[in-house]
């Protein structure tokens, strides 16, 4: 069978934190621009539903393919990686197990930590995205729709979130532990995207530090989130240096695609705690040799282990027994969608029928009562379509079969499924 006639299937083609370190996932991570454009192209080839999700922890594609590296070349294209290494780091899922692998990621069970819920956001925006772009389609709708209900079935019912445990939070727990007279240190918060929100809020929280300083290229969205949170500060972009001179500990979550912070910014001889949550690395990393600095990225906050994860881990059967009922009522709607065709089908067949048989006894029998007859053959073809569907629905019936036979028997031409 040539590549032109195979059939599409469900794919999900990508890397995470499992095989890929930090500096590997920084040059497959996807710009917002090219995760558009990579949408775009594969809308362009025909490829019917697809989305990208591209985090810290993870760049994924998941949608439908007839071969997995008409999405792993899409990836390759828009990022900075390369085959080689893809082949070397990466996870490709197929049908069942790409379906799995959705419900895994939406209710933390897949995360970097356990129960770690910020990736719900960034799965929710990255399909926002492709839908905004029109490519999507009702398989993919369906099963997010259910992916998400079942990670809020998760976090509302089960303790896997227990505590406070993310990238995010990983953070501030840093400075907790290792940073003396921390409530008292000048902290400075560059990039305010969904981690650094989620960060200064947790600083917020869980310290009592009251000298925390925002700059984010775009001032009105530092302004905003200064007038909900008004203990902040704004500083404008322009003095970013000045600023990065006189903190004590800089935060950095800008999601850029080249180093946002180098030597250049840096003060000499001064003592400074940098934690970069961003992806790829926005701190040059030559920052280190400098005296004074310490940089921290995500994949050392990782390794940051909080006595909730062992109470989470007693969690992981709830979680999964919630998330078998959500796939389960979405294997239940694509055997629906499968049999649908052929009971329209025969029904359609049975009305004709219906038709031809009250046509003719309507001409041989005087007085013969056309509504009766519709009423009496109506509910005769509503309860055989209905038992076609019992039948269809018995976990012991082979579906495909019974379709091929009603399609023998019924009609000629035999009904995709």
């Amino acid at each position: 069978m040539s590549q032109e006639n195979l059939p599409a299937k469900f794919y999900n083609v990508g890397l995470s934190y499992k095989k890929a370190d930090v500096k590997v996932r920084g040059a497959f991570s996807l710009t917002k621009e090219n995760q558009k454009l990579l949408l775009l192209e594969a809308k362009e080839k025909g490829i019917d539903g697809i989305f990208v999700l591209s985090t810290c922890n993870r760049t994924e594609i998941t949608g439908f393919a007839k071969h997995p590296f008409e999405l792993i070349s899409l990836l390759i294209k828009y990022s900075k990686g390369s085959v080689e290494e893809f082949i070397n780091v990466s996870n490709v899922y197929k049908n069942n197990d790409a379906v799995n692998h959705l419900f895994n990621i939406a209710t933390g069970l897949d995360s970097q930590i356990l129960g770690d819920y910020e990736i719900v956001g960034q799965l929710r925006q990255s399909f926002k995205l492709a839908k905004k772009l029109g490519t999507t389609n009702a398989y993919l709708e369906r099963l997010m729709n259910l992916v998400l209900q079942a990670s809020k079935s998760v976090k509302n019912n089960t303790k896997l979130s227990s505590g406070t445990t993310s990238v995010s939070y990983a953070a501030i727990q840093y400075i907790v532990d290792s940073i003396e007279n921390y409530n008292d240190k000048k902290i400075l918060i560059y990039g305010l995207g969904e981690i650094g929100k989620n960060t200064c809020k947790n600083v917020l929280e869980y310290t009592s530090n009251k000298n925390i300083t925002l700059v984010n290229r775009t001032l009105e969205k530092a302004i905003d989130f200064e007038q909900e949170h008004n203990i902040v500060s704004v500083v404008d972009f322009s003095n970013l240096t000045e600023e990065i001179h006189k903190t004590d500990i800089l935060i950095v979550s800008t999601g850029a695609n080249t180093p946002t912070v180098t030597k250049a910014h840096l003060k000499e001889g001064k003592e400074l705690l940098i934690i970069d949550l961003s992806m790829p690395e926005n701190v040059d990393v030559s920052v280190k040799s400098l005296e004074g600095i310490t940089l921290i990225n995500v994949d050392e906050l990782s390794k940051i282990t909080d006595k909730t994860i062992e109470t989470r881990k007693e969690q992981i059967p709830l979680a999964e027994k919630i998330i078998e009922k959500y796939k389960s009522e979405f294997n239940d709607w694509i055997s629906h969608r499968k049999y649908v065709p052929a009971v329209n089908a025969l029904k359609e067949s049975l009305q004709a029928i219906q038709h031809d048989e009250i046509d003719f006894h309507s001409k041989k029998i005087k007085d013969f009562n056309i509504e009766h007859a519709e009423f009496v053959t109506n509910r005769m073809i509503q309860k055989i379509t209905t038992q076609f569907v019992k039948h269809l629905k018995d976990e012991e019936t082979s579906v495909d079969q019974s379709i091929n036979v009603i399609s023998k028997i019924f009609y000629s031409e035999k009904t995709e499924i």
